[in-house]
């Protein structure tokens, strides 16, 4: 059984960046790079919601 994840995304791509998991700015410079906190915070929103 997996954990789910309710409340703010915000909180999670929070956490994300203290685990280094996540930049904390956005480079801009290659729309997909793999720490970008943008990105992050649409996949939260995604995990949060289902």
């Amino acid at each position: 059984m997996g954990k789910k994840h309710k409340g703010d995304p915000k909180a999670l791509v929070r956490k994300w960046i203290k685990a280094g998991k996540v930049k904390k700015k956005c480079c801009r410079s290659d729309p997909r790079c793999k720490k970008c906190p943008v990105l992050a915070l649409k996949k939260a929103k995604a995990k949060t919601a289902a």
